[in-house]
């Protein structure tokens, strides 16, 4: 793509480009990637402007953390970003309702921030509506970039006879109605380790991966036959995503573009736990059912913005329209 300079801050402690040596070339670390953008902590966006002085970057993309509002109160955020970064933008953090569990302070000052980008990027088409209604100022989708050809990772062949739920058992990642369905495979079920298990949740019949690089995860998920991820919390759809890069028929709520672009026939209103148990047992005793929505999953995939060929020339488009 056009080479612009792009600043990429988040609430990370590292500075610098990122390589593709990374182990953890996941959703956005590998978008920071294919742009080129130079990531630095947000919290020191007034040093990087005293370094490099106004105008530096092309392209200032902030990712609002989900905690520590307080501290970014606390300096010139939005006035300091103008000046070092010719055009400014927003790239949602987490589902989008998120901020309303702050304080009515945080609140104010994070929706003030939001309106003065020049434009924001957004995981979901309701997302995209949504920031659109909230600020008034152009919103675009920012598919999740799943890199795999330059790291060499293939799609799985081999299957066993096994599930995987894309969650732990608490409210944001709805592990626990995953696993209800899950047990209508009648197969062993699986599920990562994602930071947020509760106590005695080992004690189930459930085998949890320990913690791997995305690199390690993607490999070790092609194994898996069938997919379960019933999140009601929506923002980057990683999980659906990689499930269908493998083929792996995922069943998932309505909202998560990822679910319904690329597993359409399995994809339930919210809390449908009825139906996404009838879809389980399809997939399990309909040979042909199953075929359909694991080609489905793959044909989606490769013809997305979810990939690198697509992805490109779809971003540049974006940059291109705001200059």
């Amino acid at each position: 793509m056009k080479k612009y300079k792009i600043a990429w801050f988040t609430e990370g402690g590292w500075q610098g480009k990122v390589t593709l040596d990374n182990p953890n070339m996941r959703n956005d670390v590998s978008t920071k990637y294919v742009l080129g953008a130079e990531h630095y902590p947000i919290f020191e966006i007034p040093k990087v402007l005293q370094h490099f002085g106004e105008n530096h970057f092309d392209f200032g993309i902030v990712t609002l953390p989900k905690t520590n509002t307080e501290q970014l109160m606390k300096i010139d955020m939005m006035g300091d970003l103008k000046k070092l970064c010719k055009k400014t933008i927003s790239m949602q953090e987490g589902p989008h309702w998120l901020f309303q569990d702050y304080t009515m302070e945080q609140q104010i000052w994070w929706y003030n921030a939001l309106t003065e980008f020049d434009m924001l990027f957004a995981h979901n088409l309701k997302d995209v509506r949504y920031y659109k209604g909230l600020t008034n100022k152009p919103v675009h989708k920012m598919p999740t970039l799943m890199l795999t050809e330059r790291l060499g990772i293939q799609p799985s062949e081999q299957k066993t006879d096994s599930v995987i739920i894309g969650g732990n058992m608490v409210r944001w990642y709805g592990g626990f109605d995953s696993y209800i369905v899950a047990q209508e495979f009648g197969v062993p079920i699986s599920a990562p380790s994602m930071g947020r298990k509760i106590d005695r949740e080992d004690e189930m019949d459930i085998n949890h991966f320990p913690y791997m690089t995305w690199v390690e995860w993607i490999k070790n998920l092609g194994q898996f036959k069938y997919g379960v991820h019933l999140m009601p919390t929506h923002a980057a759809g990683t999980f659906t995503l990689n499930c269908a890069f493998h083929g792996i028929p995922c069943i998932g709520y309505e909202g998560l573009d990822t679910q319904e672009e690329l597993h359409p026939h399995l994809t339930v209103w919210d809390g449908d736990i009825d139906t996404a148990k009838q879809h389980a047992k399809d997939l399990k005793n309909d040979e042909e059912f199953y075929k359909d929505c694991s080609e489905t999953a793959r044909e989606n995939y490769e013809n997305s913005l979810y990939n690198e060929k697509n992805f490109v020339p779809y971003i540049t488009r974006i940059f291109e329209s705001l200059i």
